[in-house]
Formats: structure tokens, C-alpha cells, sequence
């Protein structure tokens, strides 16, 4: 097994077999949130105007998005996992659009298969691989709008690289640093009516939930969905 970690948008271009995006502050990890609260599937966009024509189409359907991680105007929420995770979502369909970890999504072109990465579901997205066992994995960390690295992914990927490779890791030293490093920003007071500070352990709940999120191919529509991992 080849493991490679890249890093932002054109990583995820370069990006070849079975593919982890990784955007742990906060997209997907409020993915996962979101499928946890009942949540069908959440459909990823790139681009406002294609979530915007995409509820159009489906008018049930739950908008979901930030840009400068600031609730996108018009939207039902933006990307906080605070926000959603006591809400009931049975059911429902999740427009979603974050300036990097839908950006990745549609960027990877060239993997075999997409995953969505976030420490809330570390074990099962590592599971998930061991049991796959494919020739070739990527590691996207996508980082602060796809523009420049930040500590939470390429923490993240360094932690799967390792696990799979049987080395040790330090989740708690990478929290540790977090509080202080890029994670800081999560606890700011300024940010809080669209960042909590709760959102910071929300995110960095390691291995709360059993399942991975998978990008298939669902009535013409690229949608994550929820695979449960033994």
C-alpha cells in the first residue's frame, strides 16, 4: 500500500486511488454530525450558484454552507456542527458548499474512490482502508480554503498514515497544540455566533462515530453517504 499525503487544491488533483479529502475545521465533521442527526445524504458543490439552482430542483432540501467560514447568506446553516447536532434530519437531502472540503471533493478527478476525512470518524475511515487494502491511498489535506495548509488535516493525515503503517501516534499532543496553533481561531470569542468554541470539541472528538462517508453516484448526482465499518 502506497500512502501519499498532499496538500490543498492541487493535491486533490493529483490525487489517485482510494482518496481521503480531509477537512477536520469544520466540513467534515459536520458531515458526519449532520448523517448522525438522520441526515439521507448530503450532496457536495463547489460553487453558491450550484447549491442555490440544486434547491431549486430539490426544494426540500436543506442548505448547507460558509464562505470565510461565515454562514453563507440565504442559507438554512452554515458549517457548524454545534449548530446541527441536535437537530432531527430524518430523512432529509444536505446541499453543501465549504470554501475547501467540497472544493477538494470536486477537485479529485483522477481517484478511484472518495472519502470525506475528519477525526470524528478516524477509526472507521482507517478500518475502512484495512479492509480494502488498495494499491494506492491519498491523504488530501485541504486545508484553509484550499490556498494554504493548516495543522488539524495535515495532523489528521499524519495520524492515518501512521495507523496504517503501525507507527505510534499522540492524538492528545496534536489536540494540545491545536488549542494554541490553527484550532485557536475556533476559540475566539469574535468568532463565536458563527464559530462556537464548542465546535472545537465537537471536531476533535476522535472516533465518535463508527461509519465513513463515501461520494457515489446517485441519480445522475454526486452524494455522500453513510457505510458503516466493523
Amino acid at each position: 500500500m502506497q500512502i501519499e499525503i498532499l496538500q490543498l487544491t492541487d493535491g486533490a488533483k493529483k490525487a489517485k486511488g482510494t482518496t481521503v479529502v480531509i477537512d477536520v475545521f469544520r466540513a467534515f465533521s459536520t458531515a458526519c454530525y449532520l448523517m448522525a442527526a438522520g441526515a439521507e445524504r448530503i450532496i457536495p458543490v463547489e460553487q453558491v450558484e450550484e447549491a442555490l439552482q440544486l434547491k431549486k430542483i430539490l426544494p426540500e432540501a436543506i442548505l448547507l454552507g460558509e464562505r470565510s467560514e461565515k454562514k453563507v447568506p440565504g442559507f438554512d446553516f452554515g458549517n457548524s456542527p454545534t449548530h446541527i447536532r441536535n437537530l432531527d434530519l430524518g430523512g432529509k437531502t444536505i446541499v453543501m458548499t465549504t470554501s475547501s472540503g467540497t472544493k477538494g471533493l470536486m477537485n479529485a478527478l483522477h481517484a478511484d474512490e472518495l472519502l470525506s476525512g475528519s477525526f470524528v470518524n478516524a477509526g472507521a475511515i482507517i478500518r475502512y482502508i484495512e479492509q480494502k487494502n488498495p494499491a494506492n491511498v491519498s491523504l488530501v489535506c485541504m486545508g484553509y480554503e484550499g490556498l494554504r495548509p493548516t495543522q488539524e488535516d495535515t495532523f489528521l493525515a499524519e495520524y492515518i498514515k501512521a495507523r496504517l503503517t503501525g507507527q505510534p501516534t499522540n492524538f492528545e499532543q496534536m489536540k494540545n497544540m491545536l488549542r494554541t496553533g490553527d484550532g485557536a481561531r475556533l476559540l475566539d470569542p469574535a468568532n463565536h455566533m458563527w464559530s462556537p468554541a464548542s465546535d472545537f470539541d465537537l471536531c476533535l472528538d476522535l472516533d465518535r462515530f463508527d461509519f465513513v462517508l463515501r461520494l457515489v453516484d446517485e441519480e445522475g448526482m454526486k452524494v455522500l453517504k453513510m457505510t458503516k465499518v466493523n
